[in-house]
């Protein structure tokens, strides 16, 4: 078997509520501040649940208007934390060999939003009134096309759906696809907007998301006793990968390096984690199998904690399964509670989390964490930020169809 080349992460772009730019993201995380508010962007009065993590995103503040006509809201999310994720890097993409950079993502929803905007409008006006975009904003892969149509670039491209666990997916293709040869860039992430009235709708229907209507910024409590859901956002976070000698030959800033990745499924019910955690605790186990990691190595955990009476102490049981006597006293938070769960896109914004905190020695907390739910008994950083200086860190995502994925994240040397 050909040697295992090393991968690390050189740039970082980020479109979230509680800040855009990697900077931007940053600075929310140390604000302690939920961005979970009443809805603004439809009428959710028919709804249990009429909470959400907005963003406050203009378009025209990072694209040209020519690409703002073509790109849905999802699309441009993409779009934009990909060009800020390739600025961070400093990459210059006209003197490199774009046939060696290609583009991972991963969506759980991708344009349906964007579809259901075009049905109203069909609905009322017709379809001449419909826009000729349509069918390019909705299809499956168009968060990776429109990345590779952008910025020309021609080598392994791919849109993956696998709900809540894609963005986190598409960050270990990407690792994968340079790690194995294929690449020697890869720009990966994960973006989403799902805030419109029927894709909202169709998990309240379900009741999957908190009813706290009436204080919003404490609605997101993962593995809080008083959690009653999870709390719906929207956004993107791309990470630039690069080969590590590459990387380090040509002076690039280095956050951290991905040591290991591995995801599995449950096979047990579509919205419901198995029980006993035992397929959750195989991902994280043969993530750490691939990164040579041990279990005791690992000195922080960024959970997938949505804040759900079910996924929070089956995640907690499959820790203790893979940790041991280590998981008593390994830091674990979820960062959901700031900025709500962007579905495929949150497991990219908890993987450029992980790298910042590996790189500035910082573990952000688990916001309105007061009093831990029956079966979540870890050390979830409450309150406030914990200072740590770690080589080692796992971030877990969990999604419907019981898909499970594990990244290890090292510090850079």
């Amino acid at each position: 078997m050909a040697e295992r080349r090393r991968v690390a992460i050189t740039g970082i772009g980020a479109v979230t509520p509680i800040g855009i730019t990697r900077d931007g993201l940053w600075d929310g995380l140390h604000a302690y501040r939920s961005a979970v508010r009443d809805i603004t962007r439809f009428d959710a009065s028919i709804y249990h649940s009429r909470i959400a993590a907005e963003i406050d995103f203009n378009g025209s503040d990072f694209l040209e208007q020519r690409r703002l006509k073509r790109l849905d809201r999802f699309g441009q999310f993409t779009v934009t934390a990909s060009r800020l994720a390739i600025e961070d890097a400093e990459l210059d993409l006209a003197a490199e060999d774009r046939e060696r950079i290609g583009s991972t993502m991963g969506t759980a929803l991708g344009g349906v939003g964007y579809a259901e905007e075009q049905l109203g409008v069909f609905i009322r006006e017709g379809l001449k009134s419909v826009s000729p975009t349509l069918a390019t904003n909705v299809f499956g892969g168009a968060a990776s096309c429109n990345v590779a149509i952008e910025f020309g670039v021609q080598g392994p491209n791919c849109t993956n759906a696998m709900s809540c666990a894609s963005g986190t997916m598409a960050i270990g293709d990407g690792f994968r696809q340079i790690r194995d040869g294929y690449a020697d860039v890869m720009i990966s992430g994960g973006a989403e907007a799902p805030l419109n009235q029927l894709c909202f709708g169709a998990f309240a229907i379900i009741r999957a998301m908190s009813t706290r209507n009436d204080d919003p910024s404490h609605a997101s409590r993962p593995f809080d006793r008083g959690r009653d859901g999870f709390v719906m956002g929207e956004g993107s976070a791309v990470l630039v990968l690069e080969e590590l000698e590459r990387a380090k030959s040509r002076g690039a800033h280095i956050y951290a390096e991905i040591a290991g990745y591995a995801f599995c499924n449950d096979a047990h019910h579509m919205t419901a984690p198995r029980p006993d955690g035992s397929q959750a605790a195989r991902a994280m186990r043969t993530a750490l199998g691939d990164a040579g990691v041990a279990p005791h190595e690992i000195g922080y955990v960024n959970a997938h904690g949505s804040s759900t009476p079910l996924n929070d102490p089956t995640e907690t049981l499959a820790i203790r399964t893979v940790f041991g006597e280590h998981a008593s006293r390994l830091p674990v938070s979820s960062t959901k509670a700031y900025y709500g769960h962007a579905l495929g896109a949150s497991g990219a914004m908890e993987a450029a989390i992980c790298a910042m905190s590996l790189e500035r020695d910082w573990l952000p907390p688990t916001l309105n964490f007061q009093e831990p739910g029956d079966g979540c008994d870890l050390d979830y950083i409450p309150g406030t930020g914990r200072a740590a200086h770690i080589d080692y860190a796992m971030n877990n995502s969990f999604g419907f169809g019981g898909i499970n994925a594990a990244l290890v994240m090292k510090r850079a040397d």
